[in-house]
């Protein structure tokens, strides 16, 4: 039997929705946990015939990482604190190495035997021809190089831990595939449009009144909880009490956090920018973030995911071997183009031009807010994120988002759309033009005044 529960605590953008179904995106104002009764078995009968791709220019890079195991029973699993989460089983019917990866392997062993001997590469696919210089400066382990020294400085994270990727949805949705818990393969029930909710999820508010973070004294044990920080839409950042205490249910409970940092740049007072600035943190969480927001990169596909080498399945077995293996089969890397501007990105120069339009996003931020407080509405975000989350009480947010629409011409988004918690609620996003933000500033002064 397998324990199906899972825990949403993180507005996403990234589930797949069936388009007959309404679907509340997964957000940190609600939590849910999937019954037992869900799919148990579908995994036990599921054979799965994994496609095999005629070329992999990562395949060398991940067959070479050495995971450090603490040996227990000589079979690769781990000891000390062990997490609650079954490893999904049909990992280990898989063959001991995929095609390419193995030949990687064998090609370094056989330089390291015959180092004066001149290799003739006629094996993998790849083209021959040299990309240009400005763009293999910027290689995968210098952007990981990058990622650690920029975004994780004295947290002990190491480059082989990082997986960089073609953005944080992509990721979540590989996570979702090996981890044995997952809403996309049907086990969240039928949807039930008089509740707005999810049959075999127990949704949990986060509201204004409990700081928008979780009650977790009466929240029960599920395998996976995903976390969002600063949150999409709310806008808030979790304070380092809070994640501390998260850190703490989730030992606790032998759960894993899957951690959205997407919006971390935005963060302008003391609130952590990363799960692992908390302690513990390296044994219950992988991190997920993104170039998107930051840096502007929607439609350039870049991110990266942190998975450490103390996250283990509730056998000992170190999680980050079968998500090494998952993108090792499933993913063929992010582009070099995309690698080498999240590079540039990460360069001092970079660093400090996104860091000026990070501002420029949160002046707008202000705008917004100051603009709907001057009409007396509460308005939530916007200092740590650039979103801004605005109360009409007694409204529905579909309504209201109509009425604003209509009357001024303007897009906001309706707070309901991620999830029951969010009635009443217009998320409205800082990202704009100056001129259209101070152009929507006036326009709601003029229709609500």
């Amino acid at each position: 039997m397998y324990n199906n529960n899972m825990y949403f605590s993180s507005d996403h953008h990234h589930q797949t929705i069936p388009s007959d179904e309404k679907f509340p995106e997964a957000t940190d104002m609600k939590a849910g946990q999937i019954n037992e009764q869900g799919t148990n078995g579908f995994w036990e009968n599921l054979n799965v015939n994994l496609p095999v791709f005629d070329e992999s220019i990562w395949a060398e890079a991940a067959m070479s990482i050495d995971y450090p195991i603490i040996s227990k029973s000589n079979n690769g699993r781990r000891l000390g604190h062990c997490t609650e989460v079954p490893r999904n089983v049909n990992m280990e019917n898989l063959q001991s190495g995929y095609l390419f990866p193995e030949i990687f392997k064998r090609e370094s062993e056989h330089i390291r035997k015959y180092p004066d001997a001149s290799l003739i590469r006629l094996g993998i696919g790849d083209t021959t021809e040299p990309i240009p210089d400005i763009i293999t400066l910027a290689m995968a382990e210098a952007l990981r190089k990058a990622i650690a020294e920029n975004f994780y400085k004295d947290m002990g994270l190491k480059g082989n831990e990082i997986f960089i990727s073609d953005g944080a949805q992509c990721d979540i949705s590989r996570l979702q595939a090996y981890i044995d818990s997952s809403v996309i393969v049907g086990q969240a029930g039928k949807f039930q449009p008089e509740t707005e909710k999810y049959k075999n999820i127990v949704y949990m508010n986060c509201t204004n009144e409990n700081g928008f973070f979780p009650d977790l004294s009466t929240t029960s044990r599920t395998n996976i909880i995903f976390f969002c920080s600063p949150n999409n839409p709310t806008g808030h950042a979790a304070s380092w009490k809070q994640l501390k205490q998260l850190v703490e249910f989730a030992k606790a409970n032998g759960s894993i956090i899957i951690y959205d940092s997407a919006y971390a740049a935005y963060i302008s007072d003391a609130s952590p920018r990363s799960i692992y600035e908390i302690p513990g943190a390296r044994e219950v969480a992988i991190e997920i973030s993104s170039f998107s927001k930051f840096a502007g990169f929607t439609g350039v596909r870049l991110g990266w995911t942190v998975v450490p080498e103390e996250l283990v399945y509730s056998d000992g077995y170190p999680v980050i071997k079968d998500f090494d293996r998952i993108v090792c089969t499933c993913f063929n890397g992010a582009s070099n183009i995309a690698q080498a501007g999240g590079l540039a990105c990460l360069s001092p120069d970079g660093y400090q031009a996104l860091n000026s339009v990070v501002g420029y996003y949160k002046e707008n931020a202000k705008i917004i807010v100051d603009t709907f407080e001057s009409l007396g509405l509460k308005v939530y975000g916007g200092k740590n994120a650039p979103y801004a989350w605005v109360h009409f009480p007694g409204k529905s947010s579909w309504n209201t988002f109509a009425e604003i629409l209509e009357k001024t011409h303007i897009v906001t988004v309706p707070g309901s759309g991620f999830g029951p918690g969010g009635e009443e609620y217009i998320r409205v996003s800082a990202f704009g033009h100056r001129e259209c933000i101070l152009e929507a500033s006036r326009r709601l002064k003029n229709f609500y005044t």
